[in-house]
């Protein structure tokens, strides 16, 4: 493990907390992580024999997070550290939280644990791990495991069922029988978890290095219907072949997914997952298979998933704003001048790029609009794509023109001819406007 500034400072409180007679190592993910090679850590927690006020009476610096979990966070300058006292937990009712917590040992504070490759110890001041649960043996074999019964663990947050799949899918790891088992089994439990929480696991996955093999896991193990069913509904919907030679409507979104670049932005996973999820309910057979206005359609469903597992509204807007605007793409090198400007000055527009390449890729592999749209970028610097407007509505009030709802339509013509070069000057704007008739401004707008 490589000694960055964040192990230095951890590796300091471990020694504190041994030099004062106490047990410390570092616990879970980042041993997990170290022992797969990686070098780098930004998040290391540490598990302690010494009590929370023992922490708080060792340490200048301590904030109580969950002191009746036996969790403190240590502060260094401006870093935190989570120190948690070993402990065994007791049932679960609430299934989240433990009814009642009893510190105790190293090797039971292990089988509260969820997965055995999340439950060895370091000590990085003598270099050794601490397995006492089987989880090196289970990096090896590259699988995925609970600790013990793997219907209790589930039962005691049934969270957890969705951590394996995304454990799973990030490393590219298998599930074990039992765990695979016990997840089916109690794939429906998934809905006793806050919507928060699940949005949080999933968000993961479509951010991780593999969100199609997360999609698939999801679907295998029968947690996709519970979590996200309008994706599950994609299954079995077919599409035209010429168009679409991966198959039906599922198959093809786990193949976007899968030409996504690797740890994309929230926005453009959830535009990924979600871009053809009006296909179902606007799918008709005439001539040929046709899912007209799908992207409206998927676009007032995603805000509605999106609201449902409690996303941000950013997000929310970035993800409704793509998937309305991803069939757009297709007519890119017949737009005007002002319009194709217009169009690359959205503000999600780098990401709608590279979503309709990976829709092309995961269909037909066309990508030829990509790269019209690059060479265009290219062409024009920022500030041609995105000039400031000659005219504003103070402009048009100054001409003696009393505010009205024209004034958006009439300010966007005018914008409209500054992007196509017609209007370069100020003086040019306002002679265009006066020169429009009270008339001819109703139709205004047309142009665009």
């Amino acid at each position: 493990m490589r000694e960055n500034n964040q192990y230095t400072m951890a590796k300091e409180i471990v020694a504190t907390l041994q030099n004062c007679g106490y047990i410390a190592y570092f616990a879970g993910g980042c041993v997990r992580d170290m022992l797969r090679g990686q070098r780098e850590f930004n998040d290391i927690d540490i598990a302690t024999s010494a009590r929370p006020d023992q922490v708080r009476a060792v340490f200048k610096r301590v904030v109580p997070v969950g002191e009746s979990f036996g969790v403190m966070l240590v502060l260094c300058g401006k870093t935190s550290f989570e120190v948690a006292t070993f402990r065994r937990d007791s049932s679960y009712s609430d299934g989240r939280h433990p009814d009642h917590v009893y510190f105790s040992t190293p090797q039971e504070d292990a089988r509260r644990r969820d997965f055995t490759i999340n439950g060895m110890y370091y000590d990085p001041l003598t270099d050794e791990i601490h397995d006492y649960i089987g989880g090196q043996k289970d990096l090896e074999k590259q699988r995925i495991s609970t600790i013990g019964d793997a219907k209790e663990r589930f039962a005691e947050d049934y969270l957890r069922m969705l951590r394996a799949v995304r454990f799973a899918a990030r490393f590219s790891y298998t599930i074990d029988a039992a765990t695979r088992d016990a997840i089916t089994l109690l794939a429906q439990n998934i809905t006793r978890v806050s919507a928060e929480r699940i949005f949080q696991e999933l968000d993961k996955m479509m951010r991780g290095p593999t969100p199609d093999i997360a999609l698939a896991l999801l679907d295998e193990l029968g947690l996709l219907q519970y979590v996200l069913p309008e994706v599950a509904a994609m299954k079995g919907v077919a599409q035209p072949e010429e168009f679409h030679p991966e198959g039906d409507v599922f198959a093809h979104t786990k193949q976007v997914l899968s030409f996504l670049p690797t740890h994309p932005s929230s926005s453009l996973a959830w535009a990924a997952l979600l871009h053809d999820v009006g296909k179902p309910p606007t799918q008709t057979f005439e001539d040929r298979i046709r899912f007209s206005g799908h992207n409206t359609v998927g676009a007032r469903m995603a805000e509605k998933i999106l609201r449902r597992l409690r996303g941000s509204n950013k997000l929310c807007d970035e993800v409704v704003a793509m998937i309305d605007n991803h069939m757009n793409f297709m007519h890119v090198q017949q737009m005007r001048k002002g319009k194709i400007k217009r169009f690359l000055s959205r503000p999600t527009i780098e990401e709608e790029i590279v979503l309709h390449r990976a829709d092309c890729l995961a269909s037909h592999g066309d990508t030829d609009n990509c790269r019209f749209l690059r060479s265009i970028q290219e062409e024009f610097r920022e500030e041609d794509l995105r000039p400031e407007p000659l005219l504003r509505g103070k402009d048009l009030i100054a001409l003696g023109l009393s505010p009205s709802p024209r004034f958006g339509k009439l300010l966007s013509a005018v914008y409209e001819l500054q992007l196509e070069e017609e209007v370069e000057t100020r003086e040019e704007a306002l002679a265009w406007v006066k020169k429009i008739s009270p008339k001819r401004m109703v139709c205004i707008g047309e142009r665009t």
